[in-house]
């Protein structure tokens, strides 16, 4: 069975190198649409897959964390991510340009390491991430798989490269959050939100 969870931001960016002059060589936004999908064959003492409840806190937030904020490539011009950071109090540093395509990736391994890292407590059962979906546009969108989301040709995605600026870390429940994906913390689910 597949659920899915819907999610909204707000971002800017530039996609260096795509064949469009407006977005490769503009600052611009966009009104993102993140769909979370998981499955599983069983369900939990609720009769849930996951309860929707349970992703309002640290899934919601690392995506919350793109939102009303710059999204910049680590490896785009180093005096324009500069200036960026420098007049930007909510961005986040990504090791792939900020695509639709690579935004789904980006958030599948972060949700992926999330779940991996996330003890449960309400007989939830071989819960996976299925895939993420990013809209970009309301006519636009990529889908991303785990076969997506660690293929190497594509640019690696290090949690380590993902860095999001103090201030979105200091809005978090949790502003450790990301140190305790990388260095493999665990997480417990609580049996009510």
């Amino acid at each position: 069975m597949l659920i899915r969870k819907q999610f909204k931001f707000e971002n800017a960016h530039i996609v260096r190198g795509c064949s469009s002059q407006r977005c490769r060589a503009s600052l611009h936004g966009h009104s993102y649409i993140v769909e979370v999908l998981f499955e599983s064959n069983f369900l939990d003492h609720g009769q849930m897959v996951y309860d929707f409840g349970l992703m309002k806190r640290h899934l919601k937030e690392l995506i919350d964390g793109f939102d009303h904020a710059i999204t910049l490539w680590d490896g785009d011009d180093s005096a324009y991510i500069e200036a960026m950071t420098r007049y930007s109090d909510r961005y986040v540093l990504l090791p792939v340009s900020p695509s639709a395509e690579q935004f789904s990736r980006v958030f599948f391994v972060l949700i992926d390491r999330l779940m991996a890292l996330t003890c449960t407590v309400n007989g939830e059962r071989e819960v996976r991430l299925h895939s993420v979906i990013v809209h970009e546009t309301a006519t636009g969108c990529a889908q991303g798989f785990r076969e997506d989301a660690y293929n190497a040709q594509m640019g690696l995605i290090d949690l380590e490269r993902i860095i999001y600026s103090e201030a979105v870390r200091a809005e978090w429940s949790d502003p450790q959050l990301m140190r305790k994906l990388i260095e493999g913390e665990a997480f417990i689910n609580p049996t009510t939100v």
